[in-house]
């Protein structure tokens, strides 16, 4: 299998995960909806900081527990028919949460998880504010993600969305570096924010 370059497919293209497999890339891409995203470069250190802290805070937390934490790169396969197998050349979205909690270890396979984690946590880098802010948003909450977290390094803040009975998300209001965040699937968590942000 040669090599390929994220200019080698068409942008305009729709691509699914079928094919998603047969690539061979330097880079990473996700899959969101049948249109490629290109995710390098490489997060920048605090990036890599910042989820090295929620990793082990959520880790220590989930020890012992049936829950399952991951992080990228970890492919999440999407697919908005709920308790339906879909084939791999059914499946147009395919991302990589910087972290994700799945609770439901049925989702789980040899190749990632397949259906929405309960948890995704996604921390912005410059240049992905967009993908983050409006594509992963729309697809999170088709999927049906429980609990979706937006990290934001530049102003150390986190927003917590979480699905109401609608399957709509509800934004809850920012947490800044005085707060302790809670979550609603995993009870009993404790997220300082100040030590997620801490230099």
């Amino acid at each position: 299998m040669s090599t390929l370059s994220f200019s080698d497919l068409d942008p305009n293209g729709i691509y699914t995960y079928a094919d998603y497999l047969k690539w061979t890339f330097d880079e990473r891409i996700e899959l969101i909806k049948g249109k490629i995203f290109n995710m390098s470069p490489a997060p920048a250190r605090r990036h890599q900081k910042i989820s090295g802290k929620l990793s082990l805070t959520i880790g220590n937390y989930l020890e012992g527990k049936s829950c399952e934490m991951y992080t990228a790169p970890f492919d999440v396969r999407l697919t908005p028919l709920k308790g339906k197998k879909r084939k791999d050349n059914q499946i147009y979205t395919v991302v990589q949460p910087d972290i994700c909690v799945i609770c439901d270890v049925d989702k789980l396979d040899d190749r990632g998880c397949i259906g929405a984690p309960d948890l995704i946590i996604e921390i912005l880098s410059p240049g992905n504010t967009k993908k983050e802010m409006s594509d992963k948003f729309q697809v999170y909450e088709e999927n049906g993600v429980t609990e979706y977290w937006l990290v934001e390094p530049n102003d150390n803040v986190i927003i917590v969305y979480v699905l109401n009975d609608e399957g709509k998300y509800i934004g809850l209001r920012p947490y800044t570096e005085d707060d302790v965040i809670t979550s609603s699937i995993l009870p009993g968590l404790e997220v300082s924010v100040s030590r997620i942000f801490e230099p």
